[in-house]
């Protein structure tokens, strides 16, 4: 799979919901899911606990000793004994962390029209910033209220549907946050097609739309 250069950020879709950010030496993954990388994680996000966001088959392969992994409190049984090295820090929506000169805040993701990403799990999103870029990765989510808050350069969309937006409802999530490049994602694997990530660039008419491969 081909990344993608952002102001000196190698971005590269790794399926699902699952991206990798290479810049300056530094490695960060965010929800890796049966991902073929083998480079280790300086830094490690996960935006809940579901079996493809919170991999831990995945996760084990990819920390370090001095991995940090930021993930949500509902996960912290799935790793108990299966991850050897990392540092766990627990996110919950609004707070913000600090690492290596990036700089990362968890907001919030859940499903206002059904019951798979409940608000009050407190599951969350990521916004990261990287060489003066913002890179909002939604997670699991509707299309909330909380978006017309969000400022991002980068927005890292779901499009499938079922558990997450549709296509036209990302569009929509797009509309709102108005970022420089809109990015398609959770489709390919589980559920959803690239069909959705198409009707997701038509819609997007407002903004430049990278599919990635």
């Amino acid at each position: 799979m081909k990344a993608v250069d952002i102001n000196g950020v190698q971005l590269k879709w790794l399926g699902h919901s699952s991206f990798k950010f290479s810049f300056g030496g530094k490695v960060v993954y965010i929800d890796p899911f049966q991902v073929d990388e083998t480079e280790k994680a300086d830094l490690l996000l996960i935006s809940h606990g579901h079996y493809d966001h919170c991999s831990i088959a995945d996760i084990a392969k990819l920390v370090k000793e001095d991995t940090l992994i930021i993930t949500t409190p509902d996960t912290t049984s799935k790793f108990a004994g299966k991850v050897d090295g990392g540092k766990l820090k627990l996110a919950r929506p609004g707070e913000s962390f600090s690492f290596g000169g990036i700089e990362v805040k968890a907001v919030p993701a859940y499903n206002i029209n059904k019951n798979f990403h409940p608000g009050m799990n407190e599951w969350v999103g990521y916004i990261i910033k990287i060489n003066n870029v913002r890179f909002y990765h939604s997670g699991d989510t509707d299309l909330i209220p909380e978006m017309s808050e969000v400022k991002a350069d980068v927005a890292m969309l779901p499009v499938s549907g079922t558990y997450v937006m549709t296509a036209e409802e990302a569009a929509q999530a797009a509309k709102k946050i108005m970022p420089k490049i809109a990015i398609p994602m959770h489709y390919g694997r589980i559920i959803g097609s690239r069909a959705d990530a198409e009707k997701f660039k038509k819609l997007c008419d407002f903004c430049e739309v990278k599919i990635l491969d």
